[in-house]
């Protein structure tokens, strides 16, 4: 469920051409490893019919929600809605006429699908290209579809006004929810790489969900769909807005290090990003913060040359050598 009382969800796209995959089983289980680490819905592009043959084949087999990105043809939204699929994305910028637009409705009515409006300020319909204030067209743009769709009786809608920069963006969906009810899905699009793409959405998310504006959110990033979902869920968490398992606090490292806290991220992440326990892991690398930290924290880990130190609640429970802090890690992470 989007919207109304259910929780914010944190939801990716997949970021390769479906007709690429080497097979079906093998894209099964990356999607099942996106749902495993926090993905909530899963969006993939359908540039041409055999995407949406290939979607539709994986929405038969998998719980993930799966949603059909679609532009230009709708033709292709008409194909996919034959299957399963959980929503269909379409952009008022390119997907055609009111008779085409009619047709979706009607089908995607008849099956109980939603439909996303998606208004991108890079792609906004031709008569709103030439408007001054971004945000104002974007929110025309969303209005002009939804006027549209009320007219045949259709309310089954979630919006997104997304542009590249974090004010367009914020503006649009304010303005947007200070009018509608509909439920938004929010993000910058086309936001960058990893650490810039995150500091965008992170400011521009920040404001809109403290104002209760926002019901999904993406974090698109020029990388890989699991940091995508890993930053969506820490905005989510760190706004108090969603729990999804231990935080973690671990020191950035400097000449004082004598705990390689790097390394241990590296190895112990993966398998934190899978515990669902509120609880508090703190990793630190000096005696600076390290003992301070240790007391918060239900589980606390240090070390020195080819010793590592756990702690709990900051009373040292375990010594292991470095060889065997990794399993030893996991050990004590299991008994929460």
């Amino acid at each position: 469920m989007v919207g109304g009382d259910a929780p914010i969800s944190v939801q990716t796209m997949w970021k390769r051409p479906l007709s690429s995959a080497r097979s079906l089983e093998q894209t099964l289980a990356q999607i099942h490893s996106l749902e495993e680490i926090g993905c909530e819905i899963l969006r993939f592009s359908v540039p041409d019919l055999e995407s949406a043959e290939l979607l539709g084949r994986l929405t038969t087999q998998c719980t993930l929600p799966l949603v059909a990105d679609i532009h230009f043809d709708h033709r292709l939204a008409l194909r996919c809605l034959d299957f399963p699929v959980a929503k269909i994305r379409i952009n008022p910028g390119n997907i055609g006429g009111e008779d085409k637009v009619e047709e979706l409705v009607r089908k995607a009515a008849d099956k109980g699908v939603p439909l996303r409006i998606g208004v991108n300020a890079g792609s906004l319909p031709k008569g709103l290209r030439q408007e001054k204030d971004v945000a104002r067209a974007m929110v025309k743009a969303a209005e002009g579809e939804m006027s549209l769709l009320e007219k045949l009786n259709y309310r089954q809608m979630i919006f997104s006004l997304k542009a590249a920069d974090v004010d367009t963006t914020v503006e649009a969906n304010l303005l947007f929810s200070g009018s509608y009810e509909y439920p938004l899905h929010i993000g910058v699009t086309e936001a960058g790489p990893l650490v810039q793409g995150t500091v965008k959405n992170t400011l521009a998310l920040s404001r809109l969900l403290e104002n209760g504006v926002g019901d999904t959110i993406r974090i698109s990033l020029s990388d890989s769909p699991e940091n995508e979902i890993i930053a969506g869920r820490s905005i989510l968490q760190n706004l108090g807005l969603r729990s999804f398992g231990p935080d973690l606090i671990s020191c950035p490292t400097c000449g004082r290090t004598v705990f390689d806290v790097t390394g241990f991220l590296e190895k112990v992440q993966p398998y934190l990003r899978r515990i669902h326990k509120n609880i508090t892991v703190a990793i630190m690398g000096c005696p600076v913060n390290g003992p301070g930290e240790a007391k918060r924290a239900d589980l606390g880990v240090t070390g020195a040359n080819d010793q590592v130190v756990f702690f709990k609640k900051g009373k040292i429970i375990r010594r292991e050598s470095a060889d065997h802090a990794i399993e030893a890690f996991k050990e004590e992470l299991e008994k929460f």
